[in-house]
């Protein structure tokens, strides 16, 4: 039986309305009580603020829980698929996110930003970048009738890799845009966002897999899937408290930052659909494998942006962007492969 997670509720069918709300609210509270803000940024050690961790520890932990380690036993059934995802994901990706990123900011929109603000808006975009989705490919999932066990063993095995394969490809990739990076900072935010929480994951599934049941363990997701909306809308809250001024001197910044990230869901979703498509993969596993490679991990992009960048930065700024555009990118990315599904076999 599978333990991923039921299809969409409200508050991942409207994401968006409710991160637009938030940005609202953190924008119009940033500009009325900055002091409060001021003080929350001031809580922090070895540069991770402690009141966004533990937003960002309660988003990731309901999602880790859903990664079952024993489905990994079947990474040799539906290859080509597993092979699509992670070629995409590890090998296309980041690189394409990367020069998309530089493309726009340091040419097309080079007279609309600052060169400072510039790199940070494509160091944003690059965590987005390396880092796959873990919780929403479910949803996905689900949404397009995938093989529910197939996106357990992507997942898992993207897990996996990320633990070894993010630092250095974000250090990589950073360093060919000049921008200087602090390994300390970088591999201690892959311990805390990744690993640790993995780590509960695994043990907390396991305490509440022993006897084999479960229903358990969809229970207990689904009591704390709300835990994990509430900490990702009150981060977006508190970043765009700390981002307000910004903001209100440049409006289209969000839009410069949007256009992008468009660019680089949809061109990666073709590629992914269209080499399943020739490569006669069932829609079953073409689907998940394309929407698998085209979603983000934005909650450990904003939590490494931080990290490495501060509360206040453009590269911040740049991830949470991600959020707002991701779910209706990935409503029409769903709703066109279901339009599509009679073209496979």
């Amino acid at each position: 039986m599978s333990t991923a997670p039921s299809p969409m509720g409200i508050f991942e069918r409207y994401l968006s309305v409710w991160v637009g709300l938030c940005i609202a609210v953190g924008v119009g509270l940033g500009l009325l009580v900055p002091s409060a803000f001021q003080t929350i940024a001031s809580l922090e050690y070895a540069s991770v603020n402690l009141v966004v961790a533990i937003f960002i520890w309660v988003m990731i932990y309901p999602m880790m829980v859903n990664v079952d380690f024993a489905s990994i036993k079947d990474v040799g059934k539906k290859p080509k698929g597993l092979c699509i995802t992670l070629v995409v994901n590890w090998l296309i990706k980041p690189f394409t996110m990367a020069a998309l990123g530089i493309l726009f900011f340091e040419y097309i929109f080079a007279g609309l930003v600052s060169p400072q603000d510039a790199k940070e808006y494509i160091a944003g975009m690059i965590l987005l970048g390396v880092a796959p989705c873990t919780a929403m490919v479910f949803v996905w999932s689900q949404l397009v009738k995938g093989d529910a066990n197939y996106t357990l063993v992507q997942v898992s095995i993207n897990d996996i890799i990320m633990i070894f394969a993010f630092a250095p490809l974000v250090a990589l990739l950073l360093g060919v845009t000049d921008i200087i990076v602090p390994w300390e900072t970088l591999l201690l935010s892959v311990a805390l966002y990744v690993l640790i929480p993995l780590m509960a994951g695994y043990v907390t599934r396991k305490k509440l897999d022993g006897s084999g049941n479960h229903e358990r363990i969809g229970k207990f997701t689904a009591q704390i899937k709300p835990f994990s909306i509430m900490g990702l809308l009150a981060t977006v809250v508190l970043l765009f408290g700390f981002q307000a001024e910004t903001i209100i001197d440049k409006p289209l910044v969000i839009a410069l930052i949007a256009v992008p990230l468009l660019i680089q869901s949809y061109g990666i979703f073709a590629v992914a659909y269209g080499w399943a498509y020739l490569w006669r993969v069932p829609f079953s596993t073409a689907a998940p494998a394309a929407l698998i490679g085209t979603s983000n991990f934005f909650e450990l992009a904003v939590a490494v942006a931080i990290s490495l960048f501060g509360l206040n930065s453009g590269a911040a700024l740049a991830t949470v962007v991600g959020v707002l555009v991701e779910v209706p990118v990935m409503l029409s990315l769903v709703a066109f492969a279901n339009r599509t599904r009679g073209c496979f076999k």
